[in-house]
């Protein structure tokens, strides 16, 4: 009989998964991506990391619309990568980062490239 009742709570729930969640996902997917330095926070994440709020998907504005996500991502990539292809491939990791995680379907994930990141091994090579 319990069995029953856990199965018809099961069919009739509902489980939600919120955009820091999958902001989160695919900031961390997008920092695995060789060439990949940083993540731009926009204006009101800055502020909130301001006041102590931990922001662990900072750089990523996430839109859930039913069963499709999209994203847009900012992103500070180091010095003498190939841009477009950290792009690209950023776009994979994340795609597949989110489906994976959330059985829900990326519609599309913008990539916007803020800044160029001088890392410390090329400031060597300068000198």
């Amino acid at each position: 009989m319990a069995e029953n009742m856990d199965k018809d709570y099961i069919e009739n729930g509902l489980v939600k998964i919120s955009n820091d969640v999958i902001s989160t996902i695919a900031s961390t997917a997008a920092m695995e991506v060789e060439g990949v330095v940083g993540m731009n926070n926009n204006l009101a994440s800055g502020i909130s990391e301001l006041l102590g709020k931990k922001n662990h998907g900072k750089g990523v504005k996430t839109e859930v619309d039913g069963n499709e996500v999209s994203l847009e991502l900012h992103l500070n990539l180091a010095y003498g990568a190939k841009l477009t292809e950290v792009g690209v491939e950023v776009q994979k990791k994340v795609k597949e980062a989110i489906e994976n995680m959330t059985d829900l379907n990326v519609k599309n994930i913008d990539v916007q490239i803020q800044g160029i990141v001088r890392t410390k091994a090329e400031e060597d090579k300068t000198k």
